[in-house]
């Protein structure tokens, strides 16, 4: 005799509950992963919801229910790639932010962000960069690199504040250009020249983007520098011949 659905017992309910919300996480991981490599490999205009349904072995349907439009899974990439996983937790409300809010001086305080801008850029330059090249030719698209671009400012603003705390900038630089200097080392599309066509490691990056910073923002002279924590290997990061 088959018992009716109002005599199940509430813990099989939320067994068969929780496996479906497990079952529906692990698709949407799937795509996501799926899609990060197509719009990596060919760009985002020439990636099409069925070559990812076939890579993450869905079907077109699955994607579009889960996602909407080609342009909301690129957005849903980008936001996991930056974060480094899912969980809906605010970029400054994360674990290296308040490790480095702990930070007693400018040098460990930067470094500290860049060892995180480092493992973000990793994850997520390539497809920011694919995004930025579609982007003219796609509004929504468009859309979504002027938000990236707005979030990047926000990110920058709390850094450089974080830098004020703890050390005095360069004589003549005002904190809008400040923000605007870190903001533009900042950019994905650096990152990847440097990494993809220049053949630079992350972690040459990560000193260059230190000791970069270091100079064009903190005053000379200053203690504060991340040279006195071993941060800095020179602005390369790389011997010169």
């Amino acid at each position: 005799m088959v018992a009716s659905a109002d005599r199940i017992p509430p813990r099989n309910r939320t067994y068969r509950s929780g496996r479906r919300a497990e079952q529906a996480r692990r698709t949407r991981a799937r795509i996501l992963t799926a899609a990060t490599e197509r719009f990596l490999a060919v760009g985002y205009a020439a990636t099409t919801m069925r070559s990812v349904a076939t890579a993450a072995e869905v079907s077109v349907p699955t994607i579009e229910l889960i996602f909407r439009t080609k342009a909301q899974l690129l957005k849903e990439a980008i936001d996991v790639a930056i974060a480094g996983d899912d969980a809906p937790i605010p970029m400054l409300e994360r674990d290296w932010a308040s490790a480095a809010g702990r930070a007693p001086d400018a040098g460990t305080f930067l470094a500290t962000f860049a060892r995180a801008l480092r493992e973000a850029a990793v994850r997520s330059a390539g497809l920011i960069v694919a995004a930025q090249e579609a982007a003219p030719g796609d509004p929504e698209i468009g859309a979504l690199t002027r938000r990236l671009s707005e979030q990047r400012a926000i990110t920058v603003g709390w850094v450089v504040d974080g830098l004020r705390e703890r050390a005095r900038l360069r004589p003549g630089l005002t904190r809008r250009m400040a923000v605007d200097t870190m903001w533009f080392l900042m950019d994905p599309t650096v990152f990847t020249r440097l990494h993809r066509d220049r053949g630079w490691t992350p972690a040459e990056f990560e000193r260059w983007f230190v000791d970069s910073c270091t100079v064009l923002l903190l005053a000379a002279g200053s203690d504060q520098s991340p040279r006195a924590h071993g941060a800095g290997r020179g602005l390369s990061g790389r011997e010169k011949p």
